[in-house]
């Protein structure tokens, strides 16, 4: 690895927040087949292999992180939301945001055709990096990594369509099948200032009551919301064929 690409790679760890202990992992995840195979005196990997392994690190990582940040979230819910996270577009956006594509090392055909701006290319690439920490750093230290980079994703995206649909979805099935309209109200607020947990319970008359708990109000009010639609699809329908006494 010459000086020129040593110091670019430098530049690079910045903007990562990750300082490798063997660089030519960084350098192997940043190299694409077409340069590999327009390059064999080099002697360079390809980052395919970096690239499978590192979709596995991801998911394992953001699986991690989604269970505990959402205790209570249904197994239906965690992949809704990671299937949010783990695919091409927000993976390429995040490349984008770090300037991965100036980093590439590309073929001549593939630079012609715009390699370095090719979100599958630029996702693939995130996810060898990925993988390259994995194995500089091992499993906690990829974790760390992987957590700066998406926790923010998780207030994006699929996980506010989610919220926005447990509360909403309440009210429209407690105002047309009961003529109700859910009641929240704060059961209790427990931790330091700097770490609350809330308590929210909601109401629908006197059918259904749930409470959760949250980081924030508006999460607790949805986990809540989330409960309550639960419990309401578990109640039995009324029997039409009942007979009415008089």
């Amino acid at each position: 690895m010459n000086s020129d690409r040593l110091t670019r790679l430098e530049a690079l760890e910045e903007a990562l927040g990750y300082r490798f202990n063997d660089r030519s992992l960084l350098d192997c995840a940043l190299t694409h087949r077409s340069y590999a195979n327009e390059n064999p005196d080099q002697l360079k990997q390809d980052n395919e292999r970096l690239e499978f392994l590192g979709d596995a690190v991801l998911t394992l990582c953001i699986s991690d992180m989604l269970m505990k940040k959402f205790p209570d979230f249904t197994e239906g819910d965690l992949s809704k939301i990671r299937s949010s996270i783990v695919n091409e577009k927000p993976l390429a956006r995040l490349a984008r945001e770090l300037h991965l594509g100036d980093y590439l090392l590309l073929g001549r055909g593939e630079e012609i055709s715009g390699g370095r701006r090719k979100s599958s290319l630029l996702a693939n690439a995130l996810e060898a990096i990925i993988a390259a920490v994995y194995c500089d750093a091992g499993f906690d230290g990829v974790c760390d990594f992987v957590g700066r980079r998406f926790l923010p994703l998780l207030d994006t995206g699929d996980i506010k369509i989610l919220y926005r649909d447990y509360k909403t979805r309440l009210q429209e099935i407690a105002q047309n099948r009961f003529r109700i309209i859910p009641r929240y109200s704060v059961l209790r607020e427990f931790g330091p200032d700097h770490d609350k947990v809330f308590q929210i319970l909601v109401s629908v008359g006197d059918i259904v009551s749930k409470a959760g708990l949250g980081r924030n109000k508006k999460e607790a009010e949805q986990r809540a919301a989330r409960k309550a639609l639960e419990a309401i699809e578990n109640l039995q329908p009324p029997d039409d064929g009942e007979d009415v006494q008089e």
